[in-house]
């Protein structure tokens, strides 16, 4: 047989579309060619497969071989597609039997003698092959990636050697088993070390329990970034499909990742737009995909670029985000959760009573209008934190910890889930409308408080998310007038 035909997967954004490799040898001059939109790592990959063959004790054919990776218009990148090319090649030279790859796919990068090294974006292929019906087989350092799914059957090899004595059915592979996963602990920070600041703490259990966004402000060494590190530890699980979703993420991204984890992702206030979002010249996930079902923690908020910042607006209301090139577009989720942390004015002390900021009002109002008013306005919770006395640093006193404070923000999140079947931050208008109703008094205070914050319609809406978040930790039904209250005491804040 002069042609044969393998199947693979390609990587575009967190989709994994199918690519058929096509072989053809024919007679001429020994050549071998690639088409079909293959980039520099995929073209580079000829030398590659012609020593890992000859090493793996088989011949490389002196003809003239024709690679065709289809569909031809989807960019070909990456290292990923020098195994099912060698098998490609070794089933049209007739060293292997033709159709014993049927129903498999193949993904891999090839060393010159033939050893089979790991390549990223492991388990999104391997749930794409598993929905297509597909058996796969990759290296074995990746085995463990994709036989997260127990429902595929996934075949770990080391050498081109080994593989190819798998379908001569001289030395069969086993099929990988499932690893038993044990989910981490959400967060090794605990709530119990959170001494005093008690609205703030309150604030942040408000956040976790809706999904809202929330705004620290205050001196140095109040507490901004120990509350925030907390947030993650108090969130619910990651139910089994989120897992997987979030594993997915870090596998494109070839990041670290603990599974079972929520993300918490702190970018330095240096990082670039491009950084937050996401893209590149093959568009990789950013912090805020990085951060989708966890925290995305921004420490010195005025100190990043204001245009950095900006771009944040569109995700948080979106929750994805897209990317656009010239032949295509991208979209990533970022349905994740900000929380970010300021100081109120360039030495930290300002509106602070026991130290004298060092200020002028001007060099103030140019700080703090770093971040536009459009930006504070997609932010729900804005707390103040003081500086704690020191007979409250004292204070020995039990508190509660992540547990506790955890299983009342999950009964609120099961509440949520049966009424609406995802969190308050995603209701829509017409969804509060019948959701997050008020009765005549609470109406008319929310009116009044429209008047006197001038509130935009979008700060209308969020306080009520944030209403409904609080009558739901309550067990309440409906929104009371001191909840209502409470969610327009966090909104009153804002500068």
């Amino acid at each position: 047989m002069s042609f044969a035909k393998i199947h693979t997967r390609g990587l575009l954004g967190l989709h994994a579309p199918l690519i058929e490799v096509e072989v053809h040898l024919s007679q001429g001059l020994p050549s071998l060619t690639i088409v079909g939109l293959a980039e520099a790592a995929v073209r580079e990959s000829k030398d590659r497969v012609r020593s890992a063959i000859i090493n793996s004790g088989f011949q490389f054919p002196a003809k003239r071989l024709t690679i065709n990776l289809a569909p031809a218009d989807l960019p070909k990148d990456g290292s990923r597609l020098d195994l099912p090319i060698a098998l490609g090649i070794l089933i049209a030279s007739g060293q292997l039997p033709e159709n014993v790859t049927d129903g498999f796919e193949f993904i891999g990068e090839l060393a010159l003698d033939g050893h089979l090294r790991p390549v990223s974006g492991t388990l999104t292929i391997a749930m794409a092959c598993l929905q297509a019906e597909h058996h796969l087989m990759l290296s074995s350092e990746n085995a463990p990636e994709a036989a997260q799914l127990p429902a595929l059957q996934v075949y770990a090899a080391t050498h081109l050697r080994q593989v190819c004595e798998h379908f001569l059915e001289m030395h069969k592979i086993s099929a990988t088993a499932s690893p038993e996963i044990r989910a981490e602990p959400s967060c090794k920070f605990d709530m119990a070390d959170i001494k005093g600041q008690l609205r703030p703490r309150r604030a942040l259990e408000i956040a976790a329990a809706g999904g809202h966004s929330i705004l620290f402000k205050g001196p140095p060494g109040t507490g901004k970034t120990l509350l925030a590190s907390r947030l993650s530890g108090i969130l619910p699980p990651l139910t089994a499909q989120e897992n997987l979703e979030v594993a997915s993420i870090y596998s494109i991204a070839s990041a670290p990742h603990t599974f079972g984890q929520r993300p918490f992702r702190a970018p330095h206030h240096t990082a670039s737009a491009i950084a937050l979002v996401g893209g590149g010249s093959h568009p990789k996930p950013g912090e805020i995909t990085l951060a989708h079902l966890g925290v995305l923690f921004l420490d010195e908020l005025p100190e990043f670029d204001r245009k950095v910042l900006e771009v944040l607006r569109q995700p948080l209301e979106s929750r994805e985000i897209v990317i656009s090139r010239a032949s295509r577009q991208i979209t990533f989720p970022a349905n994740f959760q900000l929380i970010a942390a300021m100081n109120p004015c360039p030495c930290g002390y300002a509106f602070n009573q026991d130290v004298r900021c060092q200020c002028s009002a001007e060099s103030i109002k140019r700080y703090q209008n770093r971040i536009s008013g459009p930006l504070l306005d997609c932010i729900d919770l804005h707390i103040d934190v003081p500086p704690l006395k020191a007979h409250e640093l004292q204070d020995n006193k039990p508190v509660e910890n992540s547990e506790t404070v955890r299983s009342r923000i999950t009964q609120a999140y099961e509440l949520q889930m049966q009424r609406q079947g995802f969190l308050n931050q995603n209701l829509s208008p017409q969804l509060l409308e019948k959701h997050a109703q008020l009765n005549e008094s609470s109406a008319r205070m929310l009116e009044i408080a429209q008047q006197r914050l001038n509130l935009s319609a979008r700060a209308y809406h969020r306080i009520l998310r944030v209403a409904r978040t609080i009558s739901d930790l309550a067990g309440s039904e409906q929104i009371q007038s001191s909840h209502l209250s409470e969610a327009l005491s966090y909104r009153g804040q804002q500068s």
